[in-house]
């Protein structure tokens, strides 16, 4: 993600970076309606800050490669639809559309198939809300500063990491203020700008972005229908030394496969034997859907324990709203990410942890309950898109919130950009990378309730017939 750079000018091989592979948001149409359609996706998405002021019109355009006058028609039609403020010739700035009666016209697409998360499980979570209410009088005769997470949760990840098969203490476990920024905290401790990481294409994006913050170059090693190549991890990790690696062998996000048990040891010997320090990212683990995720992989080391740290977060097994997340590892490394931690942030709010402790405690109620809802829903998923989408091809994962599905052409940006003006959000299939392929992909979650769910597949159906000039199907058949 570009940072805020409102009122100042955007870096020019950043905007590059983060235009991808723009040409393929209109692949059928002018390059001017492609660049245009990239960076307005830029601005609704809120990845290029509003009141910034674009590279000109000769840079950007050296920069892609293309011609003057692209770019200058570019920023025309961003200008007339009210995407860029400026007169022609003048400094161009990142805007949103005005409307006559000057309120801002809203941009966010109605229904989104952005975020792969559930509702909370409301009864269950009310009382564990209402319970951390009466238990959190005692810290308040404190400071309230806890930089490893308050006992009776780092407690309670210690037993579930036990009862998974990986022995844990609680002085084993950070809480964070979720996963995402528990991957930052490792990353701003191991890493320097330049370093590599070595991830899965495709992977989580979030991680990817904070890769990017940071000025670290990921090494992608691919991920397919098949599952990982662990051979091709052992040759990456050798060739070309990464400082780190961050892998999701639980439901990965976004493909929903599990990296089997021979792999797993397997992959737990390369890492010992290159001494790749490895973020294992466990998210996703307990939505599995057809059949339960082995021990964790950190379980699987022999040797080299410390080189693993592991990742997990309450938000797709409770609730997105409940910023909680932790660092599994062994008791050095979390020191030495405890002195890192004060210059980034002073803890965890209490009063979450001590909600997520109850939630815990209430798991065998409420995890099977959520993946018999996630079942249904996927269920559905399937038969709309086998009706209205049949030449799409779902990946055969087994769990997670989304479905990882290969289009019949690399038309997932302009699937993306025809969405959004079509009132859906959804991201393009390289937002999950890191070098503008997988535009033969895309990721569709089944989280949302069954009409939001039947509304956001029927819009995704009309925005691919908008891209292909198709206007039906016929047993399979395009029917133009």
């Amino acid at each position: 993600m570009i940072e805020d750079l409102a009122g100042r000018k955007l870096d020019v091989d950043l905007l590059v970076r983060e235009l991808g592979n723009w040409r393929t948001s209109n692949a059928s149409g002018p390059a001017y309606q492609g660049l245009s359609n990239g960076l307005r996706m830029l601005i609704v998405d809120g990845q290029l800050p509003v009141g910034a002021q674009l590279p000109s019109e000769r840079a950007l355009a050296d920069a892609l490669r293309v011609s003057r006058t692209t770019v200058t028609a570019a920023y025309s039609e961003m200008r007339d639809d009210g995407y860029l403020s400026g007169r022609r010739g003048a400094r161009s700035v990142t805007a949103l559309p005005i409307s006559r009666g000057g309120a801002v016209v809203p941009t966010p697409a109605t229904v989104t198939l952005a975020a792969a998360t559930l509702a909370a499980p409301a009864a269950i979570a009310a009382q564990a809300f209402a319970e951390a209410a009466e238990q959190v009088t005692p810290y308040l005769h404190d400071i309230g500063i806890e930089l490893a997470g308050v006992a009776p949760l780092r407690i309670a990840l210690a037993e579930r990491y036990s009862a998974r098969g990986l022995p844990t203490d609680p002085d084993e476990i950070m809480v964070t203020t979720g996963a995402l920024h528990a991957i930052g905290l490792i990353l701003a401790t191991y890493t320097q700008p330049g370093d590599r990481v070595l991830v899965e294409q495709p992977t989580y994006h979030g991680a990817l972005s904070a890769m990017a913050t940071r000025g670290l170059r990921p090494i992608p090693v691919a991920v397919t229908s098949d599952g990982w190549e662990v051979d091709a991890i052992d040759a990456a990790m050798r060739q070309l030394a990464p400082n780190l690696a961050y892998l999701i062998p639980d439901n990965q996000n976004p493909t929903g496969l599990t990296l089997p048990v021979p792999s797993r040891e397997h992959l737990a010997r390369v890492i010992a034997d290159t001494r790749t320090r490895t973020i294992v990212d466990e998210t996703i683990t307990d939505m599995w859907l057809d059949e339960a995720v082995p021990a964790p992989l950190a379980a699987s080391m022999t040797a080299r324990r410390e080189l693993v740290l592991t990742v997990g977060s309450m938000s797709k097994s409770f609730w997105g709203g409940l910023r909680i997340g932790w660092i599994r590892a062994d008791r050095a490394t979390l020191a030495t990410i405890a002195a890192q931690r004060p210059s980034i942030d002073m803890g965890t709010p209490i009063f979450e942890q001590l909600a997520a402790a109850r939630l815990l405690a209430a798991e065998d109620e409420v995890l099977p309950e959520r993946r018999d809802i996630l079942r249904r829903r996927r269920a559905l998923l399937l038969s709309m898109l086998n009706d209205l989408l049949p030449d799409w091809q779902p990946l055969p994962g087994t769990g997670g919130l989304s479905l990882w599905v290969r289009l019949p052409a690399p038309m997932s940006s302009a699937l993306s950009a025809a969405a959004s003006r079509m009132g859906l959000e959804i991201p393009p299939g390289p937002r999950f990378g890191v070098d503008g392929t997988l535009e033969r992909f895309i990721r569709v979650p089944y989280a949302l309730p069954e009409p939001q769910l039947t509304e956001a597949i029927e819009l995704l159906a009309h925005a691919w017939r908008s891209v292909t000039g198709s206007v039906g199907t016929d047993h399979g058949a395009v029917v133009v």
